[in-house]
């Protein structure tokens, strides 16, 4: 149930595409509603955002545990030096991503829900419609500014991380690809 050089354990492989995956999608819903003002996106995307969540933390506890996985073939310091500080980048951006997104939300006044299940109530301001009576309006403002910046510097790290799964496959033909998904290259 561990990783190898030849093959990645079904966790491994489970985790990064389930973590992966779910935060392009967040990432770009939340740049579309962002963009566009659409917001009955809003509790959507807060809601799966909070249950990544419990994944992201199971990935990030299953990766200090396993450690990151071997090269599958040799490489450049320069190379194995950008695919360290991109891979921890992703790393922390997930993790980074949903605390000020719930920081953002439950210190904004909007309260935390998860497909309409309360966990904390939203403080919704008698006097003026559709406004919310932060609980700490300069940490929920700096929260709302760091989910941001995380957002694009996830986004570069993901393109960074694409480009070399690309040149792995594509140049390298090294098997890192297929090894990513699920395969053993030995």
């Amino acid at each position: 149930m561990s990783d190898s050089k030849t093959k990645l354990s079904g966790v491994s492989v489970a985790l990064h595409w389930i973590v992966g995956l779910t935060m392009i999608v967040l990432v770009t819903v939340g740049v579309y509603m962002t963009d566009y003002k659409v917001y009955a996106l809003y509790p959507i995307h807060k809601s799966f955002g909070m249950l990544i969540f419990i994944v992201v933390l199971m990935r990030v506890i299953w990766r200090l545990k396993q450690g990151w996985p071997e090269a599958a073939s040799e490489y450049k310091t320069w190379e194995q030096s950008l695919s360290r500080v991109v891979h921890w980048v992703l790393i922390i951006a997930t993790v980074v991503m949903p605390i000020s997104g719930m920081l953002m939300s439950g210190l904004g006044g909007y309260g935390l829900h998860i497909f309409g299940l309360e966990l904390l109530a939203a403080t919704p301001n008698p006097d003026e419609a559709g406004k919310m009576i932060p609980i700490n309006g300069p940490l929920a403002g700096t929260s709302h500014e760091v989910h941001e910046i995380a957002g694009k510097v996830m986004f570069a790290a993901f393109l960074l991380h694409l480009a070399g799964a690309l040149k792995h496959h594509f140049i390298d033909k090294d098997g890192t690809l297929k090894r990513m998904l699920g395969k053993d290259i030995s």
